[in-house]
């Protein structure tokens, strides 16, 4: 006869903290790259991993030379998770909601590599809580554009910073930037010092590029290197040996210090419109409102400076 399954504890504020170690410890892709998120040790993380799976009765994950793996109960288990501790901030926010209190956490997902446009939306909207809600807990997360979308969905973001590139059903948007970006190389680069007018576009097509893994180039260019992210096109253009499109406002420092130029810079250009997404129909969250409230003004306001 079969045993019926042991039933589970309360769960405990032992059990979210172990849970919160698991949640980060997915997120980063192992123990060793969520030391720095959890500002402890890796014979710590793993230690309360251990805990975990004794509570919870299953092995979450396998770890060793192949690498962190989830198992099919850990998948599980983390998608719980995710439900468990956003409905737990959902509740915090509604009784400091009740209480008419600007208390609990921001969590946010920004795309890498805007803190240098001049247009500080984010930056003025976050001094501006800071101000009005002295109490409330900011977290900045930068990742990428799908999974930022992907957390505001299911809640463990309230709010995100992504390209305007395609309209996901159940976010709400707040056009906030319009970026441009021009196609540069490196000093070193065949490029790099010819005069203006003997660039040709037969001569930028010809050369080796660099291009973002998630978005299309807007001209058609000879791509044999791609990067996840701008900090990694930049790194390739700084060699010398590509040619590939940056943000005017993120180009600017090595352009200014004569380590890149623009090519062919009255066509080989494109802009691309930043929004904030928050989710439609969630629950009431006076911290993320006020946010939302302050970063309309700062973008429908006159340019500041930081």
């Amino acid at each position: 006869m079969n045993k019926p399954p042991r039933p589970l504890p309360a769960v405990t504020d032992v059990d979210i903290r172990l849970l919160r170690v698991f949640r980060t410890v997915v997120e980063c892709g192992g123990f060793s790259a969520a030391e720095v998120e959890l500002n402890i040790s890796r014979a710590a993380i793993s230690l309360h991993m251990a805990d975990l799976e004794r509570r919870l009765g299953m092995s979450l994950c396998r770890r060793g030379r192949a690498g962190f793996l989830l198992t099919d109960e850990g998948r599980l288990a983390y998608e719980a998770a995710l439900r468990l501790l956003a409905g737990l901030e959902s509740f915090r926010s509604e009784i400091a909601t009740a209480h008419g209190r600007l208390r609990g956490e921001l969590n946010i997902g920004i795309t890498d590599n805007l803190v240098t446009l001049p247009q500080m939306h984010v930056t003025h909207a976050l001094r501006g809580l800071k101000t009005q809600a002295p109490d409330a807990r900011v977290n900045i997360r930068m990742i990428p554009p799908n999974e930022i979308e992907r957390g505001v969905l299911d809640g463990r973001l309230h709010v995100g910073v992504v390209p305007a590139r395609r309209a996901l059903p159940g976010l709400a948007r707040l056009p906030l930037y319009e970026e441009e970006s021009r196609l540069y190389c490196g000093r070193g680069h065949p490029l790099f010092d010819r005069p203006a007018e003997a660039v040709t576009r037969e001569a930028v097509e010809a050369a080796d590029a660099v291009a973002p893994t998630r978005a299309p180039l807007p001209h058609p260019l000879n791509t044999t290197a791609t990067a996840t992210d701008r900090e990694g096109v930049a790194f390739l253009l700084l060699t010398g040996c590509y040619v590939g499109f940056l943000p005017v406002h993120y180009a600017r420092q090595w352009v200014e210090r004569g380590a890149m130029r623009a090519l062919l810079p009255d066509s080989h250009r494109h802009s691309l419109e930043f929004h904030a997404v928050t989710k439609t129909g969630a629950q009431p969250n006076l911290v993320l409102e006020r946010f939302m409230e302050l970063l309309e003004r700062a973008a429908s306001g006159p340019a500041e400076e930081p």
